[in-house]
C-alpha cells in the first residue's frame, strides 16, 4: 500500500463525516492511516476547526502515534489543534479544571495500584479488627474495579466488600486523591450532575473518533455516548475479532451491537501473506458472536503454515532456536523481525534458557547465546527509585495524600521506624478529623515516640515546607534538583543497593526524572507540578529515557495479549495445546471464543512465517503430564499446514 494509494473501503470510510459510522478494521487493514486520513479530511476538505475533533485510545503510544501522522499530513500547527488522548488522560483534563463540583480540589493526587493496595489494607485492618494474617484483599479491589469500570451497583456486594468499598470512597475524598478506575465514572458523574460542565465539552466536541473501540468496556462506552449525545458524530473503529481484554472488563457486544448509520468493512490485509490469512480466517469463522467479515491478501502465498511436535518443553524450546536461526540466515532477518509467543508466561523461563544456550556462527566464529528481550518486565515507572521520586513530588503538592506520605517519610533513612509510624497512623485513623501530616507538624507526646523518631520527623517536615517553597518560587527542574539535594536521595540509593553498578544506574533514573520535567516546562505554555505528576503517571508505557524499544536487536518474547498491535516478519507460537490455548482457567472466566480471538490475534502478527509448535509432554505442578493438541489447531485447513520435524532446521 502506497502512501497515495486508499481501497475503495478506506476512502469510503474516510470520505463519511456525518453521523455514526462503524468501520470494521481488520488485522492489517491500514486502520491507523484511515484514522488519521480522516482526521485530516474532516479538516481540509469539511472545514471543520481541528479544535473540535476529539480522538480517544487506550494507549498513549497510539496517540502519539496519530498525533505525528497527523502532524506530518497538516503541519505540527494544525496538527496540535486536535485533541487525541486516551479515556483516560482526557478525564483527567477535564476533572483538573472541574472537580471542585464534585468536592475535591484541583490539585487531588492520582493513586496507582500499589497506593489503592495499600489504602484498601489498612482500613480492612480497621473494619476487621485486625493487624495480621489478613485474608487477601485482590478478590475485594477486583470487585471495586469491576463496579466502577462497568458503572455497576454496589448491592450485589457481600457485605464486607461493600463496607471497604464505602470506606476507600470516603477516605479517598478525605485525601483529595482518585485512583485510575475512578477518572471515569467521576468524569460521567460530573457531566449528570453539572449540566453546564458537560454541554461546554458538547460545544466544543462536535466529531468524535475511539480507536479499538472492541475493547471498551461499560464506563467508557457510557462516556463516549454521552459526549456525541447532540452531535450524534461518532465514528468507532476496532475489530470484534481482536477483541481479547474481556478479563479486564472490555464489552465485545458494544461493537456487535452498535446503532450505525454507516458501516464499512476494510478486510484487505497488507501485512501477511496469503497462506497466513487464510489460516487465520479459517480459525476465526468457528466463532459465532462476531461480524460476517472475511480478510483477503494480495501478498504471494509463499511458505506454508509450519507446525512441529516435540517430546518435551526443552525440546521444543531447543527447535524453535534452531529453526528461527535458519531463517535469519535463510530470509537475512534481524533479531528483532523476529517473535516468539506464548499464552502463558509460565513458557518464557525455558525459551529464555534455550535462547541463552544456544550457540550460531558469527563472522567465521562462534557466538553463544540469542539477545532477546522479554516483554512485560518491571516498567521504568514502577523502578523503587522513581516511585520514591514521584511520591514525594506528589506530597509536597498535595499535603493530603497520606499514602505518598508512608512512601517516603522514611525514605533516605531518618530514624522514623515501623513502630513510630504504627503509632502515628492508629492515632491518626482513630481521629479521623486530622491528616497524618497535621500530626506530623504536631505529634502528640503521649505516645510514646522515641527521641529519635522526634527528630527524624522534624526533619522531614522542614524538609516539606522547604521543598513547598521551592517548588513555588524556582523553576521546577530547579525546584526539583535542590530537593533531591536537600534530601539526600542519594543516600537512599547506596542504602538500597551495595553494587556501585546499580547505584550508578538508579542515580541515573533519577536524573532522567530531572531531564522529563526539564522537557516538559518547555514543552507547555503554564508548566505545573500537579499536570506533570498527573500526566507522567497516565503515561507509563512512554517511559521517562527509555531505551529498550522493539527497535532494539534483539528476538521478542511476550505473551499473545502483549503482541496485539505489533507485527513480525517471523513469529514461533508455543504451546499450542488444550489447557493451555485455549486457557483452561480463561474459558471458564471469559469463554472458548475469547481464547479463540487470541489465537487469531497471534497468528496474525506474522508478515511471512509463521510456525507452531507443541510439546508431547509438559511439567505441570512438578510432574510430566501427556498433552494433547489444540482444537484450533484443527480448525486450520490441511491444505496450508506443512508439518515438519522438531529435529530439522525448518
Amino acid at each position: 500500500m502506497t502512501t497515495l494509494t486508499l481501497t475503495p473501503q478506506q476512502k469510503k470510510a474516510i470520505e463519511t463525516t456525518e453521523g455514526r459510522l462503524l468501520i470494521l478494521a481488520g488485522a492489517g487493514s491500514g486502520k491507523t492511516r484511515v484514522i488519521v486520513q480522516r482526521i485530516a479530511y474532516l479538516i481540509k476538505e469539511k472545514k471543520v476547526d481541528p479544535n473540535s475533533i476529539l480522538g480517544l485510545t487506550f494507549t498513549n503510544k497510539a496517540a502519539d502515534e496519530m498525533k505525528m501522522r497527523l502532524c506530518l499530513l497538516l503541519g505540527k500547527k494544525i496538527g496540535q489543534e486536535v485533541t487525541l488522548c486516551t479515556f483516560h488522560s482526557f478525564c483527567m483534563s477535564v476533572l483538573r479544571e472541574h472537580i471542585h463540583h464534585l468536592g475535591y480540589t484541583t490539585s487531588f493526587s492520582l493513586y496507582d495500584e500499589k497506593d489503592r493496595l495499600r489504602l484498601v489494607t489498612h482500613l480492612a485492618k480497621d473494619i476487621l479488627k485486625m493487624e495480621k494474617d489478613l485474608p487477601s484483599l485482590s478478590p475485594t479491589i477486583a470487585e471495586m474495579s469491576r463496579v466502577k469500570n462497568e458503572q455497576g451497583s454496589l448491592d450485589g456486594l457481600d457485605p464486607l466488600t461493600k463496607e471497604i468499598f464505602e470506606e476507600t470512597e470516603k477516605a479517598m475524598r478525605a485525601y483529595n486523591a482518585v485512583d485510575f478506575d475512578s477518572l471515569i465514572p467521576l468524569c460521567i458523574k460530573l457531566f449528570k450532575e453539572k449540566p453546564e460542565v458537560l454541554e461546554l465539552v458538547q460545544k466544543r466536541f462536535k466529531y468524535l473518533m475511539i480507536d479499538e473501540y472492541q475493547d471498551t468496556n461499560p464506563s467508557q462506552n457510557a462516556l463516549a455516548e454521552i459526549i456525541c449525545e447532540k452531535s450524534q458524530n461518532i465514528c468507532v473503529v476496532g475489530d470484534d475479532d481482536q477483541s481479547i481484554y474481556g478479563w479486564r472488563g472490555a464489552k465485545v457486544d458494544f461493537i456487535l451491537k452498535f446503532s450505525a448509520d454507516h458501516v464499512v468493512k476494510l478486510e484487505q490485509n497488507f501485512r501477511s501473506t496469503e497462506n497466513i490469512i487464510k489460516g487465520a480466517n479459517a480459525v476465526i469463522k468457528k466463532n459465532k458472536q462476531r461480524h460476517d467479515k472475511t480478510l483477503f491478501s494480495t501478498t504471494p502465498k509463499t511458505s506454508s503454515i509450519k507446525v512441529f511436535v516435540a517430546p518435551n518443553e526443552e525440546e521444543e524450546a531447543n527447535a524453535v532456536v534452531k529453526k528461527l536461526l535458519y531463517l535469519k540466515k535463510e530470509h537475512d532477518l534481524k533479531w528483532k523481525d523476529i517473535a516468539i509467543l506464548y499464552r502463558s508466561n509460565i513458557l518464557s523461563r525455558t525459551m529464555e534458557m534455550a535462547l541463552i544456550n544456544a550457540s550460531y556462527k558469527k563472522d567465521n566464529s562462534w557466538v553463544r547465546g540469542i539477545p532477546y528481550k522479554v516483554y512485560g518486565g518491571l516498567e521504568f515507572s514502577e523502578r523503587a527509585e522513581i516511585k520514591d521520586i514521584f511520591a514525594y513530588l506528589r506530597f509536597i503538592q498535595n499535603p493530603r495524600d497520606t499514602e505518598a506520605l508512608l512512601r517516603i517519610i522514611n525514605v533516605p533513612r531518618r530514624g522514623i521506624s515501623n513502630q513510630t509510624l504504627d503509632l502515628l497512623t492508629t492515632h491518626q485513623r482513630k481521629q479521623k478529623d486530622i491528616s497524618l501530616w497535621q500530626l506530623l507538624k504536631d505529634p502528640p507526646l503521649d505516645l510514646g515516640i522515641s527521641k529519635r523518631g522526634i527528630l527524624g520527623i522534624e526533619s522531614f517536615v522542614e524538609l516539606i515546607y522547604e521543598s513547598r517553597k521551592a517548588f513555588q518560587e524556582k523553576p521546577l527542574d530547579q525546584a526539583l534538583i535542590q530537593f533531591i539535594k536537600d534530601s539526600n536521595y542519594q543516600k537512599a540509593i547506596t542504602e538500597d543497593v551495595k553494587s556501585e553498578k546499580m547505584q550508578a544506574f538508579k542515580w541515573e533514573n533519577v536524573q532522567s526524572v530531572i531531564q522529563a520535567l526539564k522537557s516538559y516546562q518547555e514543552e507547555v505554555d503554564k508548566p505545573n507540578l500537579s499536570h506533570f505528576i498527573s500526566s507522567s503517571m497516565l503515561n507509563k508505557e512512554k517511559h521517562i529515557n527509555k531505551k529498550e524499544s522493539l527497535e532494539e536487536n534483539k528476538v521478542s518474547l511476550m505473551t499473545l495479549h502483549s503482541a496485539k498491535g505489533l507485527e513480525f516478519e517471523s513469529c514461533f507460537i508455543m504451546g499450542v495445546e488444550d489447557h493451555l490455548l485455549p486457557h483452561e482457567k480463561s474459558v471458564l472466566e471469559t469463554g472458548v471464543e475469547e481464547e479463540r480471538r487470541l489465537f487469531y490475534v497471534g497468528m496474525t502478527r506474522a508478515k511471512k512465517h509463521l510456525t507452531l509448535s507443541m510439546s508431547q509432554n509438559r511439567k505441570y505442578m512438578g510432574s510430566s503430564k501427556k498433552t494433547s493438541p489444540s482444537r484450533f489447531l484443527h480448525e486450520i485447513p490441511k491444505e496450508l499446514i506443512q508439518a515438519v520435524s522438531y529435529k530439522d532446521d525448518y
